[in-house]
């Protein structure tokens, strides 16, 4: 079980992600399928709106590479520690591009249910990536 779920995972970030084979999302996700990310709540059930997410960031950074530094499963649940490259070349979400090179760091959760993805989470360094971006000012330490 454990390497099937991990199976599926690795499918998400190596074919629908960097081969850009968006269709295979139809066979990874369940039909009702929930993804938790507070940067993008409007992704509604199923695997229609999770390529609709995918494709936004893989058309933004024609090169976008998802990289998987670990994976961990527990159960029904598979863990991926990622890192997220690309260089900003088209529009996102409404940015202008910039041209400019972005490294995230994130955490993808996925809960595994009768063969296929029901449930992620996904928290990674929007933040961070918009501030790479020149889009939002980088904090600075405060003066004491």
């Amino acid at each position: 079980m454990t390497t099937s779920n991990e199976a599926l995972a690795t499918r998400y970030f190596e074919e629908v992600c960097n081969a850009r084979q968006l269709e295979v999302a139809d066979e990874i996700f369940a039909a009702n399928h929930v993804h938790h990310d507070p940067s993008s709540p409007w992704v509604g059930p199923g695997p229609g709106p999770m390529k609709q997410l995918v494709s936004i960031y893989q058309t933004g950074f024609p090169d976008a590479h998802w990289k998987v530094d670990a994976m961990y499963t527990a159960g029904d649940t598979v863990i991926a520690r990622w890192t997220g490259t690309g260089t900003h070349r088209n529009d996102l979400a409404g940015i202008a591009p910039t041209g400019k090179s972005v490294n995230v760091a994130a955490i993808m959760i996925f809960r595994i249910e009768g063969g296929k993805i029901a449930e992620t989470w996904d928290v990674w360094d929007t933040l961070g990536m918009l501030q790479q971006l020149g889009v939002v000012p980088a904090l600075t330490k405060a003066a004491t």
